[in-house]
């Protein structure tokens, strides 16, 4: 074996200079590459990569979602005729195995830490005869030991230098069974807990100050095991942190112990999946909305109070949707104190209940992955024309995204901090509404 090269499709690119979020799953994966073998992680959002140098001898694994496949696949094809060995993984993969072996040798379904491992002493064995066809980890392991970041791979990506926002992981999984999901396909319906001592110690070498949780549902964990928030945000605690943000739901706003623990432990921000105001579509959210918007407003007055922001998540095109909706939403955006707002498009989501919906009722449009950004219409609407659902989430979106209201509220966002924490909390209160414009944009300039 050569060398081991780990790519991550373009999606993002550069803003100001810097990738938006750090290539975090590739680099726990280049962490597992025994120290003898040569690793290195591409990222072209930061670069052109030098597709030319892939030759026989190197092992290339490349990470996809569904919106960047077509790209994972141009990328997989040009190293495999170079000779190349390809596995291709992520949550594209995961989610359509079939599609993927179309254009690779192997294909990770899982979370594959331990197939990944088998998978390189399949290569180094025997080269490209060696690798199966599929390489399957669906256990939902412990995540204790698990990928923790080598020094090797942390000097390699120097994410000080190259990335705006640094992820990182503490739980995974969630119950929640929301019919447009794919965590609980992804990551397992069981929460897992990463050890207390890993995480701290990987904060410390990585030299981060601010990071990105990319758990599916943290905010879950104040109700399954609140010891453990608690114990985490003492931990946290004595740090020093610029701040952090995570997703959760609306039941944080039950535990305001847990509250006040985590402001000193620097979370500042809670993305919450609302996802909608219509009452009607409830049946769709997993349990963790009801969708209405007097106990939205309720929550996010709860959460605000005890001075953690709150960015607002929301899906519209629900087959429960109509006209009405659009405006509702506009209303709450308007009259809520959301830090920061996303409006997404219902996608359909490989393996996920609502596709398989669409599916049957053949209201799934013929359109390439790139389109499943969660900016496009992917599917016909029950009250909408095509042109309609897609007009009306334009409406939105202008509205939602525009400059005033971008900088309304932000500031009203940095007003939540004493003035000597100004410096640090300046970009945070900002850069969430700017990358969601920016989302939108990818379809429609604003």
């Amino acid at each position: 074996m050569r060398r081991i090269v780990l790519i991550r499709p373009y999606r993002d690119g550069r803003v100001l200079g810097k990738a938006p979020g750090s290539p975090y799953t590739l680099m726990r994966l280049a962490s597992l590459v025994p120290e003898e073998i040569p690793v290195e992680i591409w990222d072209e959002n930061l670069r052109k990569l030098p597709l030319d140098t892939l030759s026989e001898g190197d092992l290339v694994g490349i990470t996809s979602m569904s919106v960047t496949i077509a790209r994972a696949e141009e990328i997989a094809r040009i190293a495999m005729k170079q000779g190349a060995g390809v596995v291709v993984g992520g949550v594209h993969s995961t989610l359509m195995p079939d599609h993927t072996k179309t254009f690779a040798h192997s294909v990770m379904v899982g979370e594959g830490y331990f197939t990944w491992q088998q998978l390189i002493q399949d290569y180094a064995a025997e080269g490209i005869k060696g690798m199966k066809p599929v390489y399957r980890d669906e256990r939902w392991a412990d995540l204790s030991g698990l990928a923790n970041i080598s020094d090797r791979v942390i000097q390699m990506v120097d994410e000080k230098s190259h990335y705006w926002t640094p992820y990182l992981e503490i739980t995974r999984g969630c119950p929640r069974n929301c019919d447009f999901c794919t965590a609980i396909r992804v990551s397992g319906r069981r929460m897992r807990l990463r050890p207390i001592d890993e995480v701290i110690d990987e904060i410390d070498r990585r030299g981060i100050k601010r990071f990105f949780l990319t758990d599916d549902n943290f905010g879950l964990n104040f109700t399954t095991d609140p010891d453990y928030v608690a114990e985490l945000f003492e931990r946290l605690a004595p740090l020093d942190l610029h701040g952090w943000t995570c997703q959760s739901e609306m039941s944080v706003a039950n535990h305001p112990e847990l509250m006040k623990m985590s402001v000193a432990a620097h979370l500042d921000k809670h993305f919450i999946g609302f996802e909608s105001v219509n009452p009607n579509n409830r049946s769709s959210l997993g349990g963790k909305s009801k969708g209405q918007a007097l106990m939205a407003e309720e929550a996010i007055r709860k959460i605000r109070a005890t001075g953690i922001g709150v960015v607002g998540l929301f899906v519209m095109g629900f087959d429960e949707d109509t006209p009405e909706t659009f405006q509702a939403m506009w209303d709450f955006i308007r009259t809520s104190e959301l830090d920061s707002i996303s409006t997404t498009m219902l996608t359909p989501y490989p393996g996920t209940p609502f596709r398989d919906t669409v599916e049957r009722e053949g209201r799934l449009l013929d359109l390439p992955w790139s389109y499943y950004d969660t900016a496009h219409v992917t599917f016909v609407p029950k009250n909408f024309t095509v042109q309609e659902l897609r007009d009306a989430y334009d409406w939105l979106c202008r509205k939602t995204y525009s400059p005033w209201q971008i900088v309304r509220r932000g500031t009203r966002s940095l007003g939540r901090y004493p003035i000597r924490q100004t410096g640090k909390k300046l970009f945070g209160s900002f850069s969430t509404d700017y990358g969601y414009r920016r989302t939108y944009a990818y379809r429609n300039a604003l």
